[in-house]
């Protein structure tokens, strides 16, 4: 009986050890940064005139994208990338631990916000659009890149929209893409750094064709939706006026007119 009590008491320690092992490994462990130090803070190939304006002026380059912080509301105001056709592979990667972005100047949000909170960490630049590269893919799990989503709207919606841009990216070439929330006040907020959740998301899609910019722009509510990706294209314009960004800032006036103020959706084979 002695025996067994003993056995008895060294397995419940080895389980209170593995508890706080895991604990400890939760909230305290930390993987180093995914970004080349050697090449941080150079800009990647995304175009200078296509970039938008920056409401915080806290722009942040990596190797594969780039993104404007809002630190207020704990998220990227916006994140702009290229897809090409040659980055759709369908390379195996390891999932990465979500990590806090070391290049904003005043940190990413912690991903344990959204611990318990019922919403997604939604990436803003895919996951699925970096396979090419290990660097690429471990890159956009840095929390300035995920925003908090409605599950059933990441995995509904905002996952068809996704998978439409890779066709078009096949289809037509290089793409230049725009996407993020819409931050405004008054939102709810979650976790202890009391990061916003954005009522709408939106995406600006870009490319070329004969040497003329032609775009194609969603603004999507937050939660579960049933209707087809087409019943929500807007103007470029009319996420200007949401988020009071200015898309292709660098671009004259006349120049952005011709392709802003459009919903036409011809070119874009749904």
């Amino acid at each position: 009986m002695a025996y067994y009590k003993g056995n008895r008491t060294i397995y419940s320690v080895l389980i209170l050890i593995c508890i706080i092992g895991f604990w400890l490994f939760e909230n305290f462990y930390t993987p180093a940064p995914y970004s080349n130090k050697e090449t941080f803070g150079l800009e990647n190939n995304f175009p200078k005139a296509f970039f938008p304006s920056s409401t915080t002026g806290d722009i942040v380059h990596h190797s594969y994208f780039t993104l404007s912080y809002n630190e207020p509301f704990e998220q990227a105001e916006w994140v702009a990338y290229v897809l090409e056709k040659e980055h759709l592979t369908y390379d195996e990667r390891k999932r990465p631990y979500f990590l806090e972005d070391p290049f904003v100047p005043t940190k990413s949000a912690d991903w344990r916000n959204y611990k318990g909170s019922g919403y997604d960490r939604g990436h803003l630049v895919p996951a699925g659009d970096r396979r090419f590269s290990k660097q690429a893919y471990d890159e956009t799990f840095y929390t300035s890149n995920v925003s908090p989503q409605d599950r059933e709207f990441n995995a509904g919606i905002w996952n068809d929209l996704e998978q439409q841009i890779r066709r078009w990216a096949k289809q037509y070439g290089s793409l230049y893409i725009f996407t993020g929330g819409v931050l405004e006040n008054g939102l709810e907020e979650i976790g202890e750094e009391d990061v916003d959740v954005p009522n709408a998301f939106y995406k600006i899609v870009a490319r070329k064709k004969n040497n003329k910019l032609h775009t194609i722009s969603f603004l999507i509510p937050n939660k579960p939706q049933f209707l087809p990706l087409r019943n929500f294209v807007v103007a470029v314009d009319d996420i200007e006026e949401e988020t009071g960004i200015d898309f292709f800032a660098e671009l004259p006036p006349d120049e952005q007119k011709a392709f802003e103020t459009t919903t036409n959706t011809v070119g874009w084979k749904f």
